[in-house]
Order: C-alpha cells, then structure tokens, then sequence
C-alpha cells in the first residue's frame, strides 16, 4: 500500500512538472489513461 502511495505521488509530481498549460495537462491524464487501459488488456 505504501508503495502504491509513494508510486502515486512520483507520478502525480512528473505530470504537474511536465505541464505548462492546461491543454498540457488534459493530453497527460489522457496518456496516463491509456497506458492504464493498455496495461489492463
């Protein structure tokens, strides 16, 4: 569990770094959602 945690906030602090702009930010969650939807099927 607290790995999880800590493997949440890594991530979390590389996508707000990566980020500039607000569209910035949506193509990120997007990216993470598909790597999730990948890694699932």
């Amino acid at each position: 569990m607290t790995f999880r945690a800590i493997l949440l906030a890594l991530m979390a602090s590389f996508l707000v770094a990566g980020c500039n702009t607000v569209k910035g930010v949506g193509r990120d969650i997007e990216s993470v959602g598909q790597a999730g939807s990948d890694a699932i099927d």
